[in-house]
């Protein structure tokens, strides 16, 4: 097995292990959802960066801290970084540690989901 199907099938396995989710393709990468929107998108060499990752959202600020905690493992993700997306290079992380981000990343965007669907009912 490459070793990028190898962390395709890691990635798939733990987001799919979550609630509310499925995979679809999007910009031509495996991308994964929770209820209707993203919180995950595999990135195998995308636009040739070079990265075989995972890209996920993060907290306002969390971003700068990670790529400052380990440049090697962190990145700032071409388009969806100016968001506060994070790319997480998957050769340098173990499943225990990338789990607990992509759950991170799930309840970030279940929260957006929720916070957007009570404003949009406010008197309910």
């Amino acid at each position: 097995m490459k070793p990028e199907d190898r962390h395709l099938e890691r990635v798939r396995r733990l987001c799919l292990a979550l609630p509310r989710t499925f995979e679809k393709l999007s910009h031509g990468e495996p991308t994964f959802f929770a209820g209707k929107r993203t919180f995950a998108m595999y990135s195998n060499n995308h636009h040739n960066d070079g990265h075989i990752a995972v890209l996920i959202p993060a907290e306002a600020g969390a971003q700068e801290l990670l790529i400052a905690s380990d440049p090697a493992m962190y990145y700032r993700p071409p388009y969806v970084g100016v968001a506060g997306w994070v790319g997480i290079d998957l050769d340098r992380i173990d499943d225990e540690e990338l789990g607990v981000h992509l759950i991170e990343a799930h309840r970030l965007i279940l929260r957006k989901q929720a916070k957007k669907k009570a404003a949009a009912r406010p008197f309910a």
